[in-house]
């Protein structure tokens, strides 16, 4: 047993993320929740799905540090294998880390351009190259946030980035929703993104709802995936 097991048991399968990899779509993603309801941990989630296949993943954590965000992979990573239980785990996670990079900002100094100036100088130094961009923390109520993300999508096709996912804070007191149902600040913006996931308790349950996804889905918009309301890993249906 190795990593190829977290892998085909993964229940992130039903979105279908490893096909914008294998190159059929590139991918901007977002996950919605109200304040403290488990966005980094679905946005690690999804970039564990990626690392797991090989992919380097360039996390950026916008206003939280560097060990706060690392121990975020590490607690996963071995929920992930409380069931699976691999022999090798601490030379997989090992093997596996070396595929991340985490990138730190301010919650005042973060832009497009100093994002796309510090991952520049990482390649040309030859320090590390990204498949992906997880992007935490953004604050979508900036006025300049469609021109942000403008220019990343931008971005993304230079550089050859296969996706790029999102977090953003669905605030408890505003009710606008976009024709998708993607909630405000991000109501005006859905058209930039190809799947909006949300996190929402409903009943006694912690659910995953795919407001928006592109053609490569297996999950239809509209429809949820649960997550284990202890530790919001996505549960397999």
């Amino acid at each position: 047993m190795g990593k190829e097991d977290l892998v085909s048991s993964n229940p992130l399968r039903a979105l279908g993320l490893e096909k914008a990899e294998e190159g059929e779509e590139r991918r901007v993603g977002l996950v919605m929740a109200r304040a403290g309801l488990g966005k980094t941990a679905i946005l690690v989630q999804i970039a564990l799905d990626s690392m797991l296949r090989d992919n380097k993943v360039l996390h950026v954590s916008i206003g939280e540090g560097v060990d706060k965000t690392r121990a975020w992979y590490d607690d996963i990573m071995v929920l992930m294998n409380q069931e699976k239980q691999i022999e090798n785990f601490q030379e997989v996670v090992a093997d596996v880390m070396k595929l991340r990079m985490i990138m730190t900002f301010k919650e005042d100094s973060f832009t497009a351009a100093k994002l796309e100036e510090r991952m520049e100088d990482l390649v040309q130094q030859g320090v590390f190259k990204a498949d992906c961009l997880v992007v935490d923390g953004f604050d979508f109520a900036a006025s300049d946030s469609a021109a942000v993300l403008s220019e990343l999508k931008s971005f993304m096709g230079k550089n050859d980035l296969k996706m790029i996912w999102f977090s953003a804070v669905r605030h408890r007191d505003d009710d606008r929703v976009s024709a998708n149902g993607v909630p405000a600040p991000c109501h005006e913006l859905d058209e930039l993104f190809d799947t909006v996931l949300l996190i929402a308790p409903e009943d006694n349950d912690m659910k995953l709802k795919t407001l928006k996804c592109s053609a490569a889905c297996a999950v239809d918009a509209g429809k949820s995936l649960l997550l284990d309301p202890a530790t919001m890993l996505i549960k397999r249906a």
